[in-house]
């Protein structure tokens, strides 16, 4: 026995469009073309899933689905037991055409046929550098997805003309049952099961897509990436996800993974850069390069006998964002040379006879400290 829908998509049978939605999401992303390339089996599952929500996702096709002819699947009164076992009519069908009696169910059915068609939402990972997400730019992404057929309009019709009326509800899309109930004879409107609400019967198929009125096709599309981004953001390009043939397309969202810089880390849109120097040039306070994200560097003179671990804040040099610009702080990191040869041991000591305890301040507090 062939699974159905519901099987398929592995929800039961009342379940809700957001429960449906999420099993068709979870169920798309495992089985993907894209994600295994020349698997034909995975391809059979993505179409067999794709197929099962495109109808319970629509409550008119879902309607059509769940009760297949006038009496359902109990066959007239049959399954009838007081009010807890049903009237055979599929899901409370019989229920439904007394809401209809009194008007309850024609604002339901009109809002349903209404209803726009809207395709689903496409998710792609898309890594960019530290730098082009500070800066922003252009990236082009590479998907496939779903759009109308052009050979046919989304008709799924040869040429789109090789259709004709339907002939059960006469190009309505709806059907008009009669019921015998414990309350009288009730009229009540589905949902055509013959053109599934379409009011139309394709006579021959459209070469292209074979009467689905749909194709896949890989895109490439051009997108701007907005300077600031970063990791775990989701940039969203409406109209962009899978379309549809007289209906809504879908979004493509884009999660952003931003890729290490060697030397930078970012907070925010602060920068943070650890900056080495050599003891001379922390003793002396001499002028040091500090390098840029845009590739530059910044002079700038260190105070006399800095400390390492000291951090400079260079205010404005951060990254740029819709929010204003943030700030770079550098930690200066005193390296201390290795490998001495001999003479450099002996000039070094030299050097420090000629120093006094007191020009040590860190020392000097330390002695100080001991003493107490």
């Amino acid at each position: 026995m062939a699974k159905s829908f519901y099987d398929v998509l592995g929800v039961s049978k009342d379940a809700s469009a957001d429960e449906i939605k999420s099993a068709y999401r979870k169920l798309a992303r495992q089985y993907h073309p894209d994600l295994h390339p020349g698997d034909e089996e995975a391809a059979n599952k993505f179409k067999e899933v794709s197929e099962a929500y495109e109808t319970l996702s629509d409550p008119q096709k879902r309607e059509a689905y769940d009760n297949p002819s006038p009496f359902g699947g109990g066959g007239g009164f049959e399954g009838f037991s007081g009010f807890g076992g049903g009237f055979g009519g599929g899901g409370g069908s019989i229920f439904d055409s007394i809401f209809d009696m009194f008007g309850g169910g024609g604002g339901r059915s009109s809002s349903s046929s209404r209803r726009e068609s809207v395709g689903e939402d496409i998710t792609l990972d898309l890594k960019l550098t530290f730098e082009e997400a500070a800066f922003g730019v252009q990236k082009e992404v590479t998907f496939t997805r779903d759009e109308p057929c052009t050979t046919c309009n989304g008709t799924g019709a040869k040429d789109g003309t090789k259709f004709k009326t339907c002939g059960t509800c006469g190009g309505t899309g709806r059907v008009k049952y009669t019921q015998e109930t414990p309350f009288g004879r009730i009229v009540s409107e589905r949902v055509c099961s013959t053109c599934r609400g379409k009011g139309k019967i394709i006579e021959e198929n459209c070469p292209d897509c074979n009467g689905k009125g749909i194709n896949r096709r890989t895109v490439k599309l051009k997108v701007n990436i907005p300077a600031g981004v970063e990791t775990g953001q989701v940039m969203t390009v409406r109209g962009e996800g899978e379309k549809v043939a007289n209906g809504r397309a879908g979004n493509l969202q884009l999660v952003i993974e931003v890729t290490n810089h060697p030397i930078f880390k970012r907070v925010g849109a602060d920068l943070y850069v650890d900056l080495p120097v050599t003891f001379i040039q922390a003793t002396l306070g001499e002028k040091v390069a500090i390098p840029t994200l845009k590739g530059t560097e910044l002079q700038f003179s260190l105070s006399e006998g800095i400390a390492s671990g000291t951090v400079l804040k260079l205010k404005g040099h951060g990254i740029t964002t819709k929010r204003g610009t943030g700030d770079m702080y550098v930690t200066v990191l005193v390296d201390l040379p290795k490998k001495l040869s001999k003479d450099q041991k002996a000039k070094l000591k030299e050097l420090a006879d000629l120093f006094k305890s007191d020009q040590y301040d860190k020392i000097k507090e330390f002695n100080k400290k001991n003493k107490q």
